[in-house]
């Protein structure tokens, strides 16, 4: 046996050993959102039971700012020893599409797996005399640059999504960004700003409370939690669909058995009949799939966004 080949192979199997001590500590999930919206409320769910799965407690860390740039780039340079770990949404992938020179890079993270799914609905102020997405864009028209829509910030979905709804409907809506999901979302419902794109796990219980009007679902089906209210293109609007997922990635070279381990608990976690019937009645979708399927996903949706940025000549404020 070469020396190089021995050096490998004690290499690995002290991977291997390290693997089977981990976690040895608490681990941090690192949300770039304000506590409260819809990302903040999947990391929670997840970090609890998988505290149970691994035997160490998990902790909710939340860095909001700069659209997720924050926290993005600090978990792109953290040790990549499995203890500091990403947990985003599809703004993430939004990000290195929109912003020219990102802090990091799709290379600087590991995909770890998707933990749930979700659609972006439409919301109105219940103070705004719309009530459906002809009448809201009419009003637009009618009154081009005096309409505000609100975004947990640049680069989010709800961000592209607006613009993309612009776009679509030919409107001019001013953005309004905030630092999270959960000021974005206050200042809809307090009438500050008049519209947003959000997803069905934060503003359910306000459009049951009559707080907020759901007038669209940027998805190709209706939501089972709402299913009175029409897709976009049943509205009348077409090529406005947002994908939304909420997932968890690692710093690039953690350990290949830690990313499995943690794969593996995902999963667990999003089949699991708990957690699973609260997602389902939050509007969101388990899934828990691979490293390798979300890998492909983030790098399709990477592209797709590219276009959207291009053709829609949306930016980064």
């Amino acid at each position: 046996m070469t020396r190089a080949l021995v050096i490998a192979v004690a290499l690995l199997a002290a991977g291997e050993a390290w693997a089977q001590s981990y976690p040895a500590r608490p681990v941090r999930f690192v949300v770039g959102f304000t506590p409260g919206g819809g990302v903040d409320i999947n990391a929670r769910l997840l970090a609890a039971r998988m505290s149970e799965y691994l035997g160490q407690q998990v902790v909710v860390e939340n860095k909001p700012g700069a659209g997720t740039n924050i926290a993005n780039e600090y978990v792109a340079k953290s040790t990549a020893d499995g203890y500091t770990l990403l947990f985003n949404s599809a703004a993430f992938a939004v990000n290195l599409a929109l912003y020219k020179n990102p802090p990091y890079a799709l290379g600087d993270f590991v995909p770890v797996s998707v933990f749930s799914e979700s659609v972006n609905l439409l919301v109105v102020s219940s103070s705004l005399a719309a009530k459906s997405v002809r009448e809201l864009v009419a009003l637009a028209r009618e009154r081009p640059g005096s309409l505000n829509y609100s975004s947990a910030g640049a680069g989010t979905t709800q961000h592209m999504a607006t613009e993309l709804f612009k776009l679509r409907t030919g409107t001019n809506i001013v953005h309004v960004p905030y630092k999270g999901s959960a000021p974005a979302l206050t200042a809809l419902i307090a009438g500050e700003v008049q519209l947003s794109f959000s997803n069905t796990v934060a503003i359910h219980q306000h459009v049951r409370s009559g707080r907020l009007r759901a007038l669209a679902v940027a998805g190709a089906k209706r939501t089972d939690l709402m299913p009175d209210v029409p897709t976009m293109q049943e509205a009348g609007v077409e090529g406005v669909g947002v994908p939304l997922w909420f997932g968890l990635l690692a710093p690039a070279g953690t350990p290949r058995e830690v990313v499995q381990l943690l794969a593996a608990n995902v999963a667990k976690a999003a089949r699991s009949s708990d957690l699973r019937q609260k997602l389902i009645e939050q509007g969101a979708d388990p899934v828990g799939n691979t490293p390798e399927e979300f890998e492909r996903q983030l790098r399709e949706e990477v592209a797709r966004w590219q276009e959207v940025v291009k053709v829609s000549g949306a930016k980064a404020e």
